[in-house]
């Protein structure tokens, strides 16, 4: 029994942790930062102040896990990030396809415990800076509510994921707060005064089907006039969760020191919503449904910026300029909301999207007068309307994955974050599996580089062929078609009518290389059609200097049918003309005068079961599939599939990598296609599979002996790392993998291979 009497003055308990790393904040971008520190060797410590990680994503506030590929709405064409985050989202879609938030929270604190160099502090808010000098910050304090401990963290190296940006706060970083004035940087689209300055939080709820009427009775804080939400017309007894983003206040305020304030305008808007979907007798479909959750906390979307060496910029985003020190990228819309949130008469969002994806610098990764400080997540250095792009979690959580892999090269080679060799760096990331738009790997300690290649068979891709019953052109449709420099081949189809009619066809191309957009045209055809089945054929007669992605299209025409295939081949892909007004799609996007955006047509994927290829004979097979892929340092398609394909009729896939002496393999890493065209959001939203299709579920490798050293069966993430206990010593590595099905041929992006950890 513990008994005491004393009236002295008591303290709670100190614990001190030191470490090569100290993270602040546990949302995906504090998540990423430290798993990717951590699996380079780095000891992290984890500071979150809530009880769940994951931030925004989290059960606490569930908002879906989004970036570049941005809901497949936008011309972003396999753009979804790599790395840790893409490991998270795999893995989410593979154990939680029905998108339930508390799954989620399990999956990502399995991803943090599961690495022993990681100390997770949950429950404990920092609220203390000390600094060995004007520019060093040496140590912070931190509480838990929980067990009532004070916490000193020390560490050479400090990251600020923490949204709000609390250690850049109190260290004294340069930040900023609210939008730029359209002359700081000749910025466009900087919106006027009357729209606002800073974008809103939101609170979401959730609801559900009991089955028998059930009575709801409003707090009496809640929201009884309904019509001083301008659109509350667009309220409707299906819709809840982050469906309702627009649900959404503060920005007028001050979305750090005010958040109390707005969370309970929230709160009083949230159940006035329910009341008017209960009880207003315009919804009797919602006579069986209960409120099951109401968000505790908001999700905020912006507060401060902090500023690095440079400052990401909308001419950045939307232009896609290139930087030498590209180290992730980036692909959401601009982004912006009214500061009145729900309350304003305009659209809940202002959205206007680039070409395609956009380097972020690493200059926007570290704090310009804080020299020992990363920067992380939505708070990094960007302009307002840049923010309104790069502020999205996966984005956030991408750039994170940075500033971990930065400190542990800061560590090892004993510099500061602004100091760091860049080029080591992006190839540091590469290995990780990082894409980073124009840069290629280039590994010298990478045995594959090394080795002679030889493949039991190469897709040659001659045909795809027609399977099921032809599909009308209710919307226009395209096939992506990978093609080498040189003469284009000639497309063949077969056409299907009822009617005498026309079909207009275009062959286009992509004004900017790696991206998506096709706005050049290289080639038209009109073709007359009598009823029944027409033969058709594109004859280009034109070529191009450099490889790169065609599309063979064709406008819509509802009286012609053409034909799909059940090929689903790595790197092929079809892409239509459609519409997704979630993210402000609608078929073309037709920019005003005057705000520095381009106008282009939306052509993209469609979600499984849909979205097959169009049917097609080419004269000239399709040979970008061959083994040496596996080596070119990219691993997605870009201008190229940049994989192996294995021919689907050999009845035994397989790689031989053979070198002229004895190597001492400890680690071998191999990338799949778990297609980077997928958004996989993260909660709310359902998937029809839990593995991608393209994906190699099992596969066996074999040293020069032909005795089996490794087998993998049930496989679904894309990067599978393997570490020998013991080296294997060998003169060649066989490896031989499964088909994923009879439609899909194996495939294989990149091979990687070390004979040390």
């Amino acid at each position: 029994m513990i008994r005491s009497e004393s009236t002295e003055k008591r303290s709670c308990p100190l614990v001190t942790l030191e470490a090569g790393l100290i993270v602040t904040g546990g949302g995906l971008s504090g998540i990423c930062c430290a798993v990717t520190a951590a699996r380079e060797g780095l000891k992290v410590v984890l500071v979150q102040d809530r009880s769940v990680l994951g931030g925004n994503a989290s059960s606490e506030i569930r908002l879906w896990i989004l970036g570049a590929t941005s809901h497949m709405g936008n011309n972003n064409r396999w753009a979804r990030e790599g790395g840790v985050i893409d490991e998270i989202l795999v893995e989410n879609t593979y154990r939680n396809p029905e998108g339930n938030p508390v799954i989620l929270d399990s999956i990502l604190l399995d991803k943090v415990t599961a690495e022993p160099n990681i100390t997770l502090l949950l429950n404990t808010a920092v609220y203390h800076v000390e600094k060995r000098d004007s520019e060093t910050i040496s140590f912070l304090r931190a509480f838990c509510s929980q067990n009532q401990t004070e916490y000193k963290l020390i560490a050479p190296l400090f990251c600020d994921a923490s949204g709000d940006g609390v250690v850049g706060f109190l260290s004294g970083a340069a930040f900023r707060m609210g939008a730029e004035p359209m002359e700081e940087f000749n910025e466009l689209f900087a919106p006027p005064e009357s729209y606002g300055e800073l974008l809103g939080h939101s609170l979401y709820f959730y609801s559900k089907d009991t089955g028998r009427p059930v009575q709801f009775v409003p707090p009496s804080f809640a929201l009884m006039d309904i019509t001083q939400i301008p659109r509350f017309r667009s309220f409707n007894a299906k819709e809840f969760g982050c469906k309702l983003w627009w649900i959404e206040y503060g920005g007028r305020m001050d979305t750090v020191h005010d958040t109390e304030k707005i969370k309970w305008e929230l709160w009083k808007i949230v159940y006035g919503v329910w009341n008017y979907i209960k009880n207003s007798g315009n919804f009797p479909e919602a006579e069986t449904l209960t409120l099951e959750w109401v968000g505790m906390i908001p999700g905020k979307r912006e507060s401060r910026r902090f500023e690095g060496d440079y400052i990401l910029r909308q001419q950045d985003v939307i232009e896609q300029r290139t930087h030498e020190d590209a180290v992730a990228f980036g692909g959401w819309s601009l982004d912006l909301h009214p500061s009145d949130g729900v309350y304003s008469a305009q659209p809940g969002c202002t959205q206007w999207h680039s070409k395609g994806v956009y380097q972020i610098p690493y200059r926007c990764l570290y704090s310009k007068n804080i020299t020992n400080l990363f920067l992380a997540g939505r708070i990094i250095s960007a302009s307002h309307v840049a923010f309104g792009s790069s502020r999205v979690m996966a984005t956030s959580a991408y750039v994170a994955q940075v500033a971990g892999m930065a400190a542990v090269l800061c560590t090892q080679t004993g510099v500061l974050p602004s100091k760091v060799d860049i080029r080591a760096l992006q190839q540091r990331l590469l290995r990780s599996g990082q894409f980073i738009p124009g840069i290629s790997g280039a590994d010298k300690e990478d045995l594959v580089q090394q080795a002679t290649i030889t493949a039991s068979s190469e897709l040659s891709l001659a045909v795809l062929e027609e399977d099921g019953v032809p599909q009308p052109l209710d919307i226009a449709a395209a096939q992506m078609v990978p093609v080498l420099a040189g003469a284009l081949p000639v497309f063949s189809l077969h056409a299907y009518t009822e009617v005498h009619t026309k079909l207009q066809a275009e062959i286009r191309s992509c004004s900017r290389i790696g991206s998506y957009t096709p706005d050049t045209v290289l080639a038209t055809f009109e073709f007359t059609l009598h009823p029944g089945k027409n033969s058709i054929q594109l004859v280009p007669g034109t070529t191009i200097d450099q490889a790169q992605y065609v599309f063979v299209l064709f406008h819509k025409n509802p009286l012609v049918s053409i034909s799909r295939s059940a090929k689903r081949i790595t790197g092929m892909l079809a892409v239509f003309n459609t519409i997704n007004p979630a993210v402000s799609n609608y078929g073309r996007q037709a920019a005003p005068d005057g705000i520095g955006i381009d106008s282009f047509e939306f052509w993209v994927a469609q979600r499984r079961p849909a979205g097959q290829n169009i049917a097609l004979h080419f004269d000239s097979p399709l040979v970008g599939f061959g083994a040496d892929n596996i080596r070119n340092g990219i691993a997605r398609p870009t201008t190229q599939p940049n994989a192996w394909v294995a021919d689907l009729n050999d009845p035994s896939p397989g790689l031989t990598l053979t070198w002229n002496a004895v190597k001492h393999i400890k680690k071998l890493i191999l990338s799949f296609d778990t297609d980077f065209d997928h958004p996989m959001e993260s909660v709310l939203m359902s998937h029809p599979e839990n593995v991608m299709v393209f994906c190699v579920r099992d596969y066996a490798i074999y040293d020069d002996k032909d005795q089996l050293v490794f087998e993998k069966k049930g496989n679904y993430q894309t990067r599978n790392v393997i570490e020998f206990h013991e080296a294997v010593s060998t003169t060649s590595l066989t490896i031989r993998f499964t088909h994923p099905s009879a439609h899909t041929p194996a495939a294989v992006f990149e091979i990687r291979m070390y004979e040390k950890d």
